[in-house]
């Protein structure tokens, strides 16, 4: 029995790839602000896997502690944490970016992300056998830029120096943290690329678009190494999308 969590498994990839893995046989918690939404995802599981639905803001640190606690009471251990959950702000220049929706953006997708894997690391290194994988959600963003998004595009690039440091102070206690950097899943995050986007030269452009299951398959193929083999970055984006060479 191999137990996962995904965090912001109520829509979009994260919705996606706690199914995936559910479909492989994994024992899922999800976990998200609401309760649900996460129910909803559970309603699609196409077999009878065991899950667990947390709603938990991770900004919270006493909330993401809880979230461990029970998965810790009911499973004993945790094998893969899918690092998901992020938000982000309307596209506004950046003298005009408020700070509280700033620090909003930054206390879901930084915060949040330490908070999970710190916990991620206090459980895999005093479970029996000791160990585990993180898997942190980059994007596209952790790279290059879009036009007014100073706030989602600083944090994602923060994740990446997450992901280094917890992949090299992981490595003494068989923990294993990769990152996977996503472009343009169809998702409804992504929907507004239909009707096009601001691009680099000022310009809308729609954009091309992808299906999320390549995402959480992606996530599958990841989680299911063995602890002594580590993908530290892998992409995964519609081939069409104006990454290589964006600007």
């Amino acid at each position: 029995m191999r137990i996962a969590l995904v965090t912001g498994a109520g829509s979009g990839v994260g919705r996606y790839a706690a199914l995936a893995l559910i479909n492989v046989g994994y024992c899922v918690a999800l976990a998200g602000r609401r309760r649900e939404t996460l129910e909803e995802t559970v309603a699609l599981c196409d077999n009878a896997a065991e899950t667990l639905v947390v709603p938990t803001d991770v900004s919270d640190e006493l909330a993401v502690k809880q979230l461990y606690a029970s998965i810790e009471k009911q499973w004993g251990r945790l094998d893969v944490l899918f690092n998901n959950a992020g938000v982000n702000t309307a596209a506004i220049p950046l003298d005009e970016l408020a700070l509280d929706d700033w620090r909003r953006v930054v206390d879901t997708n930084l915060t949040g992300m330490f908070l999970c894997v710190r916990e991620a690391f206090r459980l895999m290194k005093r479970q029996e056998p000791k160990g585990g994988r993180i898997i942190n959600n980059g994007s596209i963003s952790a790279h290059v830029p879009r036009p007014h998004s100073v706030a989602y595009t600083a944090t994602k690039h923060a994740v990446t120096g997450l992901t280094k440091s917890a992949s090299l102070d992981g490595r003494t206690h068989a923990i294993a943290c990769g990152q996977i950097d996503i472009g343009n899943a169809a998702t409804d995050m992504t929907a507004r690329m239909e009707v096009g986007v601001p691009q680099a030269n000022g310009t809308l452009a729609i954009e091309p678009t992808m299906d999320v299951r390549h995402v959480a398959d992606a996530v599958v193929y990841m989680a299911g190494l063995p602890l002594d083999t580590n993908v530290p970055f892998i992409t995964v984006m519609a081939n069409e999308m104006p990454y290589m060479g964006r600007g």
